[in-house]
C-alpha cells in the first residue's frame, strides 16, 4: 500500500526500549494484557486506530494508571513502515489487532481480508527480518471450524449438547479439522495459519490461540462481538436482547484474568526455545474455559435475570451463517505444556462483569478524544 512520508515519528522515539507491543491494544482483550504488563513493570507500547467504539475508555483508564509507561501508537497493521518500526524495540509481540464480527466480513469481504489476514503477514514480515524475533502470541477464533455439521448434537433442556460422551466431557481438540466458514473465518483462518507457518518454516518463536468466547471488565460487547457483556449491557439498559437462533446453542466462556495468564504463560515458554518453548512454537492452542465453563444463550438469560433482578426482554431471529449450536474448548493441550489452566467460574466472572457494568464504568458517555503521536494522515483499520 501506499506509504505518505509525511506521516509523523513513531512514538516509540524517546520511549527507550525493550518494550512490549499490543497490536488492538486499546480493545477489550488488549488492554487487560497491557494492564498486567505495565503492573509487572513492562513499557507497554499499543498499536491501535481507536475505531471501535469506547476504546478510547480503555486508553484513558491505562493512561490514569500507568502514565508514561503506557503509550499509544495510533496506526495501520496494514502499514509495513510502521510495523518494521515498531517490532524493532519489542521484546514481546501480543497480536489482537482485527476486524473481528462476522456481518461485517459479509458486508465487506476485502477490507475483512486485507486487515486480519493481510495484516498479519505484515506483521509477521517486519519479526522475520529482525536478527533475533522477540515472541509472538496471535489471537485466532474458533470460527476456523466452521458450522461443526457433522456434530450430531440434541437437545437437552436449555441447551444443545453433542451426542458423542466424549465431546460432551472433554471439547473439541486442535486435532478438529479446520473448515473456515464465512470470510472472517476465512481471513483469520489464513492469518492462523500463516502464524503457524512462519514459526515453522522461518523459526520465529510464535504460537496460536484459537479462543472461544472471553468475557469481563473492560469489554463493551455487542451484536456482533463479545455477546456476555452485549447481553448485561442491554439488561442494565432496559433494552432488549435480540437472539439469533433459538438460544440453545452453548459455548465454553473463559474470564479474561484467567486469558491474560495464559498469553503471559504462552510468552515466558517461548521465551525459553531451548525448553519449553519447543513444544509451543508453531503450534495452535484451543483457549477456552472448557467443558466446566459452560453457557447457553438461555441460561445467560436466567442468570442475568439474578444479577439484575428481573428478567431482559428478549426478541428472537433467524441463525446467522457459520453459527455453532454447540462449541465447546478442549484446552488440555495448552495445559498439558504449561501447566494453565481455567480458574474462574461462570458464576464468579459474571457477577465481577456485572458489579463493573453497574458500577458506571462503562457508562455509555463518549471520552474525550485521546491525542497520541505517530497518527497517520490516512483512514486505517486494525
Amino acid at each position: 500500500m501506499h506509504q505518505d512520508s509525511s506521516r509523523a515519528a513513531p512514538t516509540t522515539q524517546g520511549f527507550g526500549a525493550p518494550y512490549a507491543l499490543v497490536t488492538g491494544g486499546a480493545g477489550f482483550i488488549g488492554s487487560n494484557v497491557a494492564d498486567r504488563l505495565a503492573r509487572q513493570g513492562h513499557r507497554v507500547l499499543l498499536l491501535d486506530n481507536l475505531s471501535r467504539p469506547s476504546v478510547e475508555r480503555n486508553v484513558a483508564w491505562l493512561r490514569e494508571r500507568h502514565g508514561e509507561r503506557v503509550r499509544v501508537e495510533v496506526g495501520d497493521v496494514r502499514d509495513a513502515e510502521l510495523m518494521r518500526a515498531l517490532v524493532r524495540g519489542a521484546d514481546q509481540v501480543f497480536h489482537f489487532a482485527a476486524q473481528v464480527a462476522v456481518t461485517t466480513s459479509l458486508d465487506d469481504p476485502m477490507h475483512d481480508f486485507l486487515v486480519n489476514a493481510a495484516g498479519t503477514v505484515t506483521l509477521l514480515e517486519a519479526l522475520r527480518a529482525l536478527p533475533k524475533p522477540p515472541p509472538l502470541v496471535f489471537s485466532s477464533t474458533n470460527k476456523v471450524y466452521g458450522a461443526l455439521p457433522d456434530v450430531d448434537v440434541a437437545l437437552q433442556g436449555r441447551r444443545w449438547e453433542p451426542r458423542r460422551v466424549d465431546l460432551r466431557a472433554e471439547g473439541l481438540p486442535e486435532t478438529r479439522p479446520l473448515d473456515f466458514h464465512s470470510p472472517y473465518g476465512c481471513s483469520k483462518g489464513a492469518a492462523d495459519q500463516y502464524v503457524v507457518d512462519y514459526a515453522r518454516t522461518f523459526g520465529l518463536p510464535a504460537c496460536v490461540f484459537r479462543m472461544s468466547c472471553i468475557y469481563g471488565p473492560r469489554q463493551f460487547g455487542n451484536e456482533d462481538q463479545g455477546w456476555v457483556a452485549h447481553f448485561l449491557i442491554r439488561a442494565l439498559d432496559g433494552e432488549p436482547i435480540t437472539i439469533y437462533g433459538d438460544g440453545r446453542q452453548v459455548r465454553d466462556v473463559l474470564f479474561v484474568d484467567d486469558l491474560v495468564d495464559a498469553y503471559l504463560t504462552a510468552r515466558d515458554h517461548l521465551q525459553r526455545p531451548e525448553r519449553s518453548g519447543a513444544h509451543l512454537r508453531g503450534r495452535a492452542f484451543n483457549i477456552g474455559g472448557g467443558p466446566t465453563n459452560t453457557l447457553s444463550l438461555m441460561e445467560l438469560v436466567e442468570h442475568i435475570e439474578r444479577l439484575h433482578g428481573r428478567a431482559p426482554m428478549l426478541r428472537f431471529d433467524a441463525w446467522r451463517p457459520g453459527d455453532q449450536r454447540w462449541y465447546v474448548s478442549d484446552p488440555r493441550g495448552f495445559g498439558q505444556v504449561t501447566g494453565w489452566r481455567p480458574r474462574t467460574s461462570v458464576a464468579e466472572g459474571l457477577t465481577r462483569l456485572y458489579d463493573w457494568l453497574a458500577d458506571g464504568h462503562a457508562a455509555r458517555t463518549a471520552a474525550p478524544p485521546v491525542k497520541a503521536t505517530g497518527t497517520t494522515d490516512r483512514p486505517s483499520a486494525l
